[in-house]
């Protein structure tokens, strides 16, 4: 469906409870025929918390004093033969931009993603912040169909306060190179973080365009230690309409319902306005954290493909297949 700026403006903008549940139902709707009642199940392994960047957002910028982890290879290919054991379909494979990997020219991590490839047989998404491009050649020589880097916006002044230091068209640039390799990309936006509604439909129109294979929406959660942590978290049902929105505009990509966010309890209502992929699946007593969320429902277990169906059960949705997710993707 073609929306224009005006029109998503309006959609943003609603608040009568009637209009905006007729946007999640249109939302479903268009779901449905394009997936009928399947969802998609995403593991994520955070491999290594230690990032040279210091965005104003994250817990785990350069300069906040946390205790920080890099997994070490044997133990990341068992958590993802595990969460593949565990029925996910995509092993998400995300780091800081940790220069460690960088100076070793990401040989670590090429070894792991062909040996997890091997032993699985799943698509896996790699998100190792902005790379250079001779990694990106070697990502895709290794047959790895997802390359995730977000702009949280595209609002370039607002860009250069939230991730200080760093290029717009640099991260934007290498995300399309990626695409130019025959990746899946995903592009993602962020709520909370001082836009407008402006901003946000702006954004909605150019990820509508850029040919991504995965859009996602996440509400900024304060965490200690950052510039930001004393900003308040945004009311989640703009979080809820940007993905509506998505879905409407953009019938066939996939559209994440976060548990990095509100943990298991929030996702019913990100499923109810259309997304169809389950991300943030992080197996319990490993000690992997999650981004905006680093230890919310993780070792009490929700944060699991069994939690996760039991939720879609209640719903009446099924955990698609490999053999449908990869037909959605083109892979």
């Amino acid at each position: 469906m073609a929306l224009n700026k005006e029109e998503i403006l309006a959609l943003l903008a609603a608040k009568e409870e009637k209009e905006i549940n007729a946007l999640y139902e249109a939302a479903r709707g268009i779901r449905k025929e394009k997936f009928e009642n399947h969802i998609f199940l995403y593991g994520f392994i955070y491999f290594s918390t230690w990032c040279r960047n210091n965005c104003n957002f994250c817990y785990y910028r350069r300069s906040n004093s946390i205790d920080r982890y890099r997994k070490e290879p044997d133990e990341i290919i068992k958590i993802a033969r595990d969460l593949w054991k565990s029925g996910v379909l995509v092993i998400d494979l995300t780091m800081g931009e940790d220069m460690v990997y960088h100076r070793e020219a990401f040989k670590p991590v090429l070894d792991m993603i062909r040996e997890i490839k091997q032993i699985t047989g799943l698509p896996v998404m790699i998100s190792p912040g902005v790379v250079e491009r001779d990694t990106i050649d070697a990502f895709a020589e290794l047959g790895v169909e997802w390359y995730a880097l977000y702009q949280e916006t595209h609002n370039r002044e607002l860009f250069c306060r939230l991730r200080v230091g760093q290029d717009y068209d640099e991260r934007m640039d290498i995300k399309l190179y990626a695409k130019s390799k025959g990746m899946c990309i995903e592009e993602g936006i962020m709520t909370g973080i001082g836009e407008t509604l402006s901003d946000i439909a702006d954004s909605i129109l150019f990820m509508s365009k850029l040919g991504a294979k995965q859009l996602r929406v996440m509400s900024f959660v304060p965490q200690k230690g950052i510039p930001m942590e004393h900003a308040r978290t945004p009311d989640r049902s703009l979080e809820l309409k940007i993905i509506a929105i998505l879905r409407l505009m953009n019938p066939g990509v996939m559209i994440p319902a976060s548990l990095d966010v509100d943990g298991i309890k929030g996702l019913r209502s990100r499923l109810n306005a259309g997304a169809n992929v389950v991300t943030s699946i992080i197996p319990p007593l490993t000690g992997l954290a999650g981004v905006a969320q680093s230890s919310m429902d993780i070792d009490e277990g929700c944060r699991t493909v069994e939690g996760a169906t039991a939720i879609l059960s209640e719903m009446g949705l099924i955990p698609g297949t490999l053999a449908q997710y990869r037909t959605a993707i083109g892979k």
